[in-house]
């Protein structure tokens, strides 16, 4: 499927009355660190506190009326489980989220707390996918993939569609990568609603399987990702991979302590709540400032879901 401008355009129109439009933030000291002029899109602010809400409500909208009554269901430890969950529970429809047995209590309560079904398996990706299929098959419930489906690609576009709204004349847009929803949603914005802005992800050295993937040509696998950025431990899909390889400028390393200072430089200057996965596209571009010197640079916080009695700080 070829993802146009007006396939992103309808998106749009279509969530838009589900999720916020979240705000554009700005650091005068940050832009000195950087030597850049910086936005912030603050997906933080999303309902249940991340970008991927986006996507979910975009999947939901576009099912048949025979599909919604036997509901959604997908796998995740994170943010897409509570956003399937909450946009379910939006359209009157039932979530069910395969969860690994170790997934943090926190995240646990979040997908309940939004009206989702957990159904809990171990912690390795055959059981994950053999639970899923036996639900499926037992619910009749519809597979959404968390970031691997054109329509969650096409709603996670659109943080970066009201980003370019917001500010035409950006040089370049950050996102951080993991399985490419984002990354792979941005860049077709950039593409069809800018002239010229370039894309570029951040990503942990710790679980670099995107940036192996973007050198070589073609999907490498993600393999004992070690990383603080619990939400970009994915292996990119086949969905994703063809758009980035298209239409991403570069992919860019960072270290874990990269990552925690940028983190901790958004917590205490900005004084807004960012969670470490998030962080990564900030540290990318003060790793790399010298290149983005004078520049007018988007980058997307992709979400504030943070465990507080886990801070790295």
């Amino acid at each position: 499927m070829i993802i146009t401008k007006q396939n992103l355009l309808e998106t749009h129109q279509r969530i838009k009355n589900y999720i916020h439009r979240t705000p554009v933030l700005t650091s005068h000291l940050i832009n000195e660190m950087a030597g850049s002029e910086l936005f912030f899109k603050c997906e933080n602010f999303q309902k249940m506190g991340a970008f991927k809400m986006r996507g979910a409500t975009n999947a939901i909208l576009q099912l048949s009326k025979t599909e919604k009554e036997f509901g959604v269901a997908t796998h995740s430890s994170g943010n897409f489980a509570q956003a399937l969950a909450l946009a379910a529970k939006l359209q009157n429809i039932k979530a069910y989220v395969v969860m690994p047995s170790n997934a943090p209590e926190i995240k646990k309560a979040a997908v309940c707390g939004y009206g989702g079904e957990i159904i809990e398996c171990e912690p390795n990706l055959q059981a994950r996918e053999s639970t899923l299929n036996d639900l499926v098959n037992k619910t009749g419930a519809v597979f959404l993939h968390p970031y691997n489906h054109y329509h969650v690609i096409q709603g996670q576009g659109t943080a970066a569609m009201e980003l370019i709204e917001d500010h035409s004349d950006l040089d370049g847009i950050f996102t951080p990568v993991g399985g490419g929803g984002l990354l792979a949603g941005t860049a077709l914005a950039a593409h069809h609603f800018t002239k010229g802005t370039k894309v570029f992800a951040g990503e942990p050295i710790g679980a670099d399987d995107a940036w192996q993937s973007f050198q070589k040509g073609e999907i490498i696998p993600q393999t004992n990702p070690n990383t603080i950025a619990d939400g970009l431990l994915t292996s990119l899909g086949d969905k994703t991979f063809p758009i980035i390889k298209e239409h991403v400028q570069d992919i860019l390393r960072v270290e874990e302590e990269e990552i925690i200072a940028a983190m901790r430089l958004i917590w205490e200057r900005m004084k807004i709540v960012a969670e470490p996965s998030s962080t990564v596209a900030l540290a990318a571009l003060l790793k790399e400032k010298e290149k983005f010197k004078n520049q007018k640079i988007g980058i997307i916080i992709s979400g504030g879901n943070v465990q507080l009695d886990k801070l790295p700080f």
